[in-house]
């Protein structure tokens, strides 16, 4: 009698776990999943995209006030925390340190028309990059987040 008792249970517990193991490899886990990070192509990817829309931003002369005294050195910096902060929303592996975008903006009087330019500053780098629409839609919504954060006029 013993014996098939210990038969019975190991044959339930076989069951259900051939029924976990079932329901488990007919959904996708949200492991499985890739990151917009990943879909971009990882770090690299961005931080193209990033020196591309940087270097746009340094040289176009209506944004020439927000770079006025700043060293190389700063414009790096200013550059990697760009690059920090989509690295980190995209879900990569990055550690964003700057400070939250109502502080580092406070006081440079952004204009929406600024806003407009600098937002098809960064839609022309994704282009040049071939971002697939998917993925550009995505971090086009993440910046766009920031929008109320950084334009005070």
């Amino acid at each position: 009698m013993q014996t098939n008792s210990r038969f019975q249970r190991t044959a339930l517990i076989g069951l259900v776990l051939s029924l976990l193991l079932t329901v488990a490899g007919s959904t996708p886990s949200r492991a499985q999943e890739k990151s917009l990070y990943q879909r971009i192509g990882g770090y690299d990817a961005l931080a193209a995209v990033v020196d591309d829309f940087v270097g746009r931003l340094v040289t176009d002369k209506q944004f020439e006030r927000f770079f006025v005294g700043h060293s190389d050195d700063s414009k790096k910096r200013i550059r990697q925390h760009i690059l920090d902060q989509f690295c980190a929303a995209t879900g990569g592996p990055c550690l964003y340190l700057g400070r939250d975008m109502k502080t580092s903006h406070a006081g440079l009087g952004i204009t929406s028309a600024e806003w407009d330019a600098a937002a098809k500053h960064l839609i022309a780098s994704l282009d040049k990059f071939k971002v697939p629409e998917k993925e550009k839609g995505e971090v086009l919504a993440f910046v766009g987040s920031l929008k109320k954060d950084i334009v005070e006029k």
